[in-house]
């Protein structure tokens, strides 16, 4: 329901989809050489920093001031030839915790999978022998719904929800409230303890804290990198104060290409810019006479060795079925065998169809499997700038065989995630979607021919949030021109249209994308939407839904809606309904009932009762996730509805306070501030709807308070 509805008094909206000081750690002087000693009483401290490029540590070589990690390497053991298996978070991570392959876990990318149920991670395995255990996590991709949650007493995931598709909020916390909460929880503990801490920082948007920012201007992945060394300060110096000593191991789950090979970010190519990572083992024990002295070694190490690594230091049971081995021999020798290495890029393969990305390092060859082949000797080439495939036939072949002793199997498809789940991965620069299974793949579908379409793609939706809609839409034009069946640039475009006042195009560019043979499960949902909001064909768009898979939570959602706009809001709770059967903590599920429940009491049915309804779902909309503006907005007309006008009000700020593009609260404040007579404060809201609100929904309320503040 939109402010310009007559019988309507409220809004009431349907959610859619410099250098910083080191930690002083306490040491003596007379150093040892640093090697890892079994014991089964000690902690452990797994410290992941999300997508940190393994040169930009100043320990490595980087231009970053990271004292406290660099420390922590001059203490223990530094890995220089460290690999991912995947270069994307949520992979990785799974790979770091269970010591197994992307193929054998079967999380293949961030979108669309969930940790199979009884897979054991570091967590379930040290929680029976005496671990207390807790997570706590910086960034949207492991938070509680994809699965890593087995095991751990705590995992501490407070991140909000993204709101829908127009929301550019990110979906992280800064490191120092992830390192606060872990320093909390390390105080409490009497026994022995595992905590994993991941800190998301240096993941784009690169945007350090005042300081930083300014001391690393021209470079602020830098910046964040450094903030980053100093936020995890107070977790290790906590650990001096610690009753018993801990093993400390620091990596990421891959690098960041910035700008190499044509990739800004990363979750494309496999170069060593994303693939290559910091690997930092130390120990941490206030009782030491002395402090150890480092090591460096060269030798290969994988993210696969991390768990059976801990695993041999607390002196647990080894297990075979690990993919990796433990690495104490190694740091002990200083080196160790040139241990083959596997890696994938399933991302682009899954979402949009192109070839799948699979490599393998043998010592420092390297072999990428792709429609045209790569091989390169990072020995004398570690930029991967010279390609020796053409040259390199007999190598050639001995790295494929190397590559085929993996057995690896080809990706499930991806399930369906929920609209929040989505817009919250897409706000981070990951694309989303689906698309089928190929059998055959040419060079036109090869990443390395790809990669202008996908920069363009990110560029476009830059343009669009600069404000430069006609460059943007031709150059998402342009992508479709190359590229017909991307379904994420109709997708696109189509908002841009949509967020315009332009309805009409916007359906017109998701029946183009049908036409024109883009997966279609995400842009029929988005073309549903579009029907039934705008009003243009809300049958259609309910049949369109229908038709969706019983499980799909996005297009039960959507569904929901369609029935909401036909006035059919039994059935619109039934859809929300069967969201919540599938997963019972969907906010936007609880609040959209709650939206049903409001709109009949507004149109006179069962009033009382649909609005004790109303306010009972909406509070728990908020309980569920207290970041959710949408279900302040409707507790709010709730309120003003029952005589609670100055809660109302609170309610409708607290909305606008979570996310300034909260519309219908910045309407309703506009309306009862006026009416209060509180004719400056009203204007403030009517100024921000008026400059904000997209025209397609808004036209007539637009109009309105654009009168009332004399524009």
């Amino acid at each position: 329901m939109s402010p310009s509805t007559a019988k309507a008094r409220w809004a009431v909206g349907v959610a859619i989809v410099a250098a910083f000081a080191a930690v002083a750690f306490v040491w003596s002087r007379r150093p040892a050489p640093f090697a890892l000693e079994p014991d089964a009483d000690q902690n452990v401290v797994l410290v992941t920093i999300d997508t940190l490029r393994a040169d930009a540590l100043g320990s490595y070589g980087g231009r970053a001031a990271t004292p406290n990690l660099d420390r922590l390497a001059s203490n223990g053991a530094r890995f220089t030839f460290a690999h991912a298996h995947a270069v994307v978070t949520l992979p990785s991570h799974t790979s770091i915790l269970t010591g197994l392959l992307p193929y054998e876990h079967g999380m293949r990318d961030n979108s669309g999978y969930r940790v199979r149920e009884g897979t054991e991670t570091l967590a379930t395995r040290l929680k029976p022998l005496g671990f207390a255990t807790a997570a706590f996590v910086g960034g949207f991709p492991l938070t509680k719904r994809f699965g890593l949650t087995p095991g751990f007493d705590v995992y501490d995931d407070q991140i909000p929800e993204m709101r829908g598709d127009i929301t550019f909020t990110m979906p992280e916390r800064r490191a120092d409230a992830v390192v606060s909460r872990a320093v909390d929880w390390i105080g409490k503990q009497e026994g022995k303890f595992f905590a994993w801490v991941h800190v998301f920082d240096p993941h784009l948007p690169y945007a350090p804290p005042d300081g930083f920012a300014s001391t690393y201007t021209a470079r602020p992945y830098d910046g964040e990198v450094a903030w980053t060394d100093h936020a995890l300060g107070p977790l290790l110096e906590r650990l001096t104060t610690a009753p018993r000593r801990t093993t400390v191991i620091v990596t990421s789950d891959h690098g960041e290409s910035l700008g190499e090979h044509g990739e800004m970010t990363h979750g494309m190519f496999a170069y060593e810019a994303t693939l290559r990572v910091p690997l930092i083992v130390a120990t941490i024990d206030p009782r030491a006479a002395s402090r150890a002295a480092g090591v460096v070694i060269d030798s290969p190490a994988r993210h696969v060795d991390i768990a059976p690594t801990v695993l041999e230091t607390i002196g647990a049971t080894s297990d075979t079925d690990l993919s990796g081995s433990s690495l104490l021999d190694v740091i002990r020798d200083g080196r160790g065998d040139n241990r083959p290495t596997y890696f994938e890029s399933m991302t682009y393969n899954l979402v949009r169809g192109w070839a799948p990305l699979r490599g393998v390092l043998a010592g420092r060859q390297k072999f990428i499997d792709q429609p045209i082949v790569e091989l390169y000797d990072l020995s004398s080439d570690p930029r991967e700038e010279q390609n020796v495939a053409p040259q390199e036939p007999e190598r050639l072949r001995v790295m494929v065989n190397t590559l085929r002793s993996f057995n690896v199997a080809p990706p499930n498809r991806p399930a369906q995630e929920s609209s929040e789940a989505t817009a919250a991965l897409r706000s981070l620069g990951y694309v989303s979607g689906t698309a089928p299974q190929r059998k055959v793949y040419t060079e036109a579908d090869d990443l390395k021919n790809l990669v202008t379409i996908d920069r363009d793609l990110h560029r476009a939706s830059e343009l669009f949030q600069n404000g430069n809609v006609p460059d943007a839409i031709a150059l998402f034009e342009s992508v479709i021109e190359r590229r017909s069946d991307t379904a994420d640039a109709y997708i696109s475009l189509a908002h841009a249209y949509w967020e315009t006042a332009r309805p009409d195009v916007a359906v017109a560019t998701l029946e183009r994308a049908l036409t024109n043979g883009a997966p279609d499960r995400d842009v029929r949902i988005r073309l549903a939407l579009y029907l039934s909001e705008s009003g243009i064909d809300t049958a259609r768009a309910i049949a369109l839904l229908e038709t969706m898979p019983p499980t799909d939570v996005e297009a039960l959602n959507g569904l929901g809606v369609a029935y909401g706009g036909a006035k059919r809001y039994p059935d619109a709770v039934r859809a929300f309904s069967r969201v919540l059967a599938l997963d019972p903590t969907n906010a936007l599920a609880l609040q959209n009932i709650a939206s049903m429940m409001l709109r009949q009491a507004l149109e006179g049915r069962d009033q009382g009762p649909k609005l004790r309804e109303a306010e009972t779902f909406a509070r728990r909309a908020i309980d569920a996730d207290p970041a959710l503006a949408k279900a302040y907005t409707t507790l709010g007309v709730v309120l003003a509805e029952t005589g609670r006008k100055p809660e109302a009000i609170d309610s409708w700020k607290t909305a606008v306070e979570l996310d300034g593009r909260e519309f219908d609260a910045l309407y309703n404040l506009t309306v009862l501030l006026s009416e209060a007579g509180r004719i400056d404060d009203a204007r403030t809201y009517a100024r921000q709807f008026v400059a904000t609100a997209p025209p397609a929904l808004y036209q007539p309320a637009i109009e309105q308070l654009g009168a009332f503040i004399g524009r």
